[in-house]
């Protein structure tokens, strides 16, 4: 999901609070995105703890939001933030390290009138020192006491003012959600924490290899898988994938851009660049998406100027399984992009088991659908397409022909999807005879082996295998 940063104190100046107050504002603020959850088994402490395991960053006082918000490092992790306008400016004997606190209050006069307004100075720190977009604040209070000072704060500035929502205002609250949940910003912050996983392994990896608590988390000894697709002498090294991933984490910006087709095209040929450097003759299995890929955007980019966000999740997490080897399980950067593929839209999760168990999905046809434009493509007068007998070898052949196919973008983005298939579970012809489709198999590939196979193959189903 998302990532937030909440700035709320739940009332913690005041003497005497509903006893359920945490839980209720939690509900009232986020209960339309959140996982089901009980908040009422601890302070606010806790639940901070817990909100963040589903990528709400939780501060409670105006010196904790502003050591955030003034830390890089931290605030690459925040995509939109809601703010409380008034707060505590901090918490009994914590420490103001960085002198955030004294020249404010001797700016707004005293700490009472800081405290009322400390949200605006949040807001003031964000929009015009930081440069984090407007759009991407909410204000969100109960404090209508403060409202008018507040309000007048923005005037008295010449700033025009934000918007602002009462804790009762639930369908705006869950309307501004909604657009914060869209798919560029779910797209991007899955990219950005995938990015930053890879990263980390690689740095522990080679500071010290037997150093890890959790052994199933830590990278293989190989890690860098993608030197198996290189001639040996050229492999990439560690400073390489470094930089291919902070150039990969930092490009998409949190400003959603109007024209996000001509983005995407250039962050697909960013992501599929290294592959220009592999062997053919060292490419196996799922490898095919990403060499394809680069093929295709390299001699036809015509063919990427409609991207939707699920292809780019689609190939991102297939790239990362490509370059680097480590634990099997879906992370969690993994189960934010697969969070694009839209529920209705998957076959449901008992009907896939039995057929990841029966081997029962339509390989032969999308192989022969793709075979017979092929076939019937060389029937045309003066067309150059060879025939071929592998998924992305028949693929590949038209994109190095005249065809009148090789502009669709619609076929080519289903076929970067059945790949995923085709090149799992190759096809063969017992007798040798390749020309004879009567008699083509497919080998057998355990989907459901690996987990992050399982649930990749689940959500692309529909797109690999519904009419174009």
């Amino acid at each position: 999901m998302t990532h937030f940063l909440w700035v709320e104190d739940f009332k913690a100046s005041e003497t005497k609070r509903e006893e359920n107050i945490i839980s209720s504002t939690i509900d009232l603020v986020f209960g339309s995105i959140l996982e089901n959850q009980d908040f009422t088994k601890g302070d606010e402490y806790y639940a901070r703890r817990l909100l963040e395991k589903q990528g709400i960053f939780l501060r409670h006082n105006l010196l904790d939001a502003l050591e955030f918000i003034h830390n890089p490092n931290e605030l690459a992790k925040i995509d939109f933030i809601v703010l409380d306008v008034d707060m505590p400016l901090q918490r009994d004997g914590q420490k103001d390290n960085h002198n955030y606190l004294p020249p404010l209050i001797k700016q707004y006069q005293s700490e009472a009138e800081l405290k009322k307004i400390a949200g605006y100075q949040i807001y003031i720190d964000l929009v015009i020192d930081l440069g984090f977009p407007k759009s991407h604040i909410l204000f969100c209070s109960n404090h209508a006491g403060y409202f008018e000072q507040f309000v007048e704060k923005f005037k008295s500035s010449n700033i025009k003012f934000p918007e602002l929502l009462q804790k009762e205002h639930d369908k705006e609250i869950k309307d501004w959600l909604t657009t914060a949940q869209s798919d560029y910003f779910v797209l991007r912050r899955g990219i950005i924490e995938g990015c930053t996983h890879i990263a980390k392994l690689i740095k522990n990896e080679e500071k010290d290899e037997g150093s890890y608590k959790d052994k199933e988390k830590q990278l293989t000894k190989d890690y860098l898988r993608f030197n198996d697709c290189i001639e040996p002498g050229k492999e990439v090294s560690p400073e390489d994938m470094r930089d291919y991933l902070k150039v990969l984490e930092n490009f998409l910006p949190l400003r959603e851009p109007v024209d996000k087709s001509t983005l995407y095209k250039l962050f697909i040929r960013t992501l599929t660049h290294e592959w220009e450097a592999t062997e053919p003759k060292k490419i196996r299995g799922l490898a095919w998406i990403m060499k394809c890929t680069r093929n295709w955007i390299t001699h036809n980019s015509t063919l990427f100027n409609a991207l939707d966000e699920t292809m780019l999740a689609y190939l991102f997490m297939t790239n990362m399984r490509l370059m680097f080897s480590f634990d099997e399980a879906v992370q969690p950067y993994e189960k934010i992009l697969l969070a694009l593929f839209k529920d209705k839209d998957l076959p449901k999760l008992d009907t896939f088991k039995n057929q990841a168990a029966s081997k029962s999905f339509p390989l032969s046809k999308a192989y022969l659908d793709l075979k017979n434009i092929v076939l019937d493509e060389r029937q045309v007068k003066n067309n150059t397409v060879q025939d071929g007998f592998y998924f992305n070898e028949l693929g590949n052949n038209i994109q190095q022909s005249n065809s009148s196919v090789r502009n669709d973008k619609s076929l080519f983005s289903k076929l970067l999807y059945q790949m995923f298939w085709l090149s799992t579970s190759n096809p063969f012809i017992s007798t040798g005879n390749r020309r004879n489709l009567l008699e083509i198999k497919f080998w057998d590939f355990n989907y459901a082996e690996k987990p992050y196979i399982f649930e990749l193959a689940r959500h692309i189903y529909n797109r690999s295998f519904t009419e174009v």
